[in-house]
């Protein structure tokens, strides 16, 4: 299907930022718009609370590591003298339940320690990839709960393209389809793209479908946010899109596919098939069948490869494929 749509600039990862522990937010490094590197430090939460867990913990491993060493030293004398009958069976057995709750007590606290660890690190908002900062939802003084976004963001590198497509023409369009982006902006540049993603069921306010394109050499020029204009090519599918009720389709494991009727025999054969876009009642295929093909409507579970069935027309003509 060939056509032309508006859409505007997103990057391939955009994602929101967010602390992995609540706290007061003391500082903020960045403002949307910069360009930020990866391990660049972005925003601070007060650590002061952090700071007393961890010299806590820190007391704790210390103690526990104490306690183990004394365990071990009774443990080793305990040792000797159980072999010369120095001591009974139960002194030398509650020696051996004192050191293994010993060393079992310092792992635990080791254990704390690098939780409270990770827990003073979490209130450094850190990038974990270079990109840049799109929006900003959090301001000083603020206290966060976890998770809660404090910026949005956007990694460096692959760009796309956001289509809203009507679902009347939705039909027509097949993921890997080839398409053309221009820019207003950039009326000597032209990308080549091509379809990677559409929407598995409408936008319930706009009933339109998102249909994300990927460019495929994007450059410094090509800015979040510009609006584009995506002319898709028509003819680049080996295979027609084909539509058929959702009953039809089968899952060899994780791969869709269908229950093909041989027109010789009258045999069945399961056909792999690639998938485009889920429906309510129908799924629409990219590749795997061409129309005309016969396919088993109902029951795909109940049969087998190599069954002779006889075909029957659809009680509805809209049931056929497409």
């Amino acid at each position: 299907m060939a056509g032309r749509f508006p859409g505007d600039v997103h990057a391939r990862y955009e994602m929101p930022l967010s602390f992995r522990v609540g706290g007061q937010l003391l500082e903020r490094y960045v403002d949307p718009g910069a360009r930020v590197k990866q391990g660049q430090a972005l925003a601070q939460l007060d650590p002061a609370d952090a700071n007393r867990q961890l010299a806590n913990a820190k007391a704790a491993l210390a103690a526990a590591e104490h306690r183990l060493v004394f365990a071990s030293q009774q443990h080793d004398r305990d040792e000797q003298q159980f072999k010369q009958n120095l001591i009974s069976q139960l002194q030398w057995q509650q020696t051996q339940d004192n050191y293994a709750s010993a060393l079992a007590g310092r792992d635990q606290a080791k254990q704390q320690y690098e939780l409270a660890q990770n827990q003073s690190r979490y209130t450094t908002l850190v990038a974990d990839h270079n990109g840049v900062i799109t929006s900003r939802q959090a301001e000083v003084g603020q206290v966060l709960a976890a998770g809660q976004q404090v910026f949005g963001f956007a990694w460096t590198g692959e760009r796309e393209i956001y289509v809203d497509v009507p679902e009347s023409r939705v039909g027509g369009i097949a993921t890997g389809q080839a398409a053309t982006v221009t820019l207003p902006a950039l009326p000597s540049h032209a990308y080549a793209a091509h379809v990677r993603e559409i929407a598995p069921a409408a936008d319930a306010q706009s009933h339109t479908y998102l249909v994300k394109l990927s460019v495929d050499h994007p450059d410094a020029s090509l800015q979040l946010g510009m609006t584009a204009d995506v002319s898709l090519q028509a003819g680049n599918s080996a295979v027609a899109v084909v539509r058929i009720p959702a009953t039809a389709l089968f899952h060899q494991g994780e791969h869709p596919a269908v229950w093909l009727v041989n027109p010789g025999d009258s045999k069945l054969e399961l056909r792999p098939v690639t998938v485009s876009r889920y429906g309510e009642r129908d799924v629409l295929l990219a590749a795997g069948l061409k129309p005309g093909d016969r396919i088993v409507m109902q029951g795909v579970h109940t049969v087998s490869v190599g069954e002779k069935v006889t075909a029957v027309a659809p009680p509805h003509a809209e049931d056929a494929p497409q």
